[in-house]
């Protein structure tokens, strides 16, 4: 069982910054790539990217692609969800996962409770 924590989440203006985090329990975060996704309300869940567990190879939504960067700081069992120039449509819950990876929410075992982000125009 792997339990996540996101934080970092809150109001932003178009255009400005946010970075968020999520804190893994179990030393065993390295087994695992990490994924962000997102949801609106009255949407579905999106995929918004993935860093892998071996070589911190990351992968974006076109959506957020140029925009938005994940890392990860194993000593601290963390990764990072970066984002920058925030536009309006980027608001959502969003929540980061453990699993094999890809692009697919199915694709992850383990979910954290989701942070909110809301960008005003």
């Amino acid at each position: 069982q792997v339990q996540l924590v996101e934080s970092g989440g809150g109001l932003v203006q178009t255009g400005g910054s946010l970075r968020l985090s999520c804190a893994a329990s179990r030393r065993t975060f390295t087994s695992y790539a990490m994924g962000w996704f997102r949801q609106a309300p009255g949407k579905e869940r999106e995929f918004v990217g993935f860093i892998s567990r071996s070589d911190d190879t990351t992968y974006y939504a076109d959506s957020v692609k140029g925009r938005f960067t994940i890392s990860r700081e194993n000593a601290k069992r963390t990764v990072y969800l970066q984002m920058n120039s925030l536009k309006p449509e980027d608001t959502a819950v969003y929540y980061c996962a453990a699993g094999p990876g890809g692009s697919r929410d199915y694709e992850y075992g383990y979910w954290g409770q989701g942070t909110q982000v809301t960008v005003s125009s």
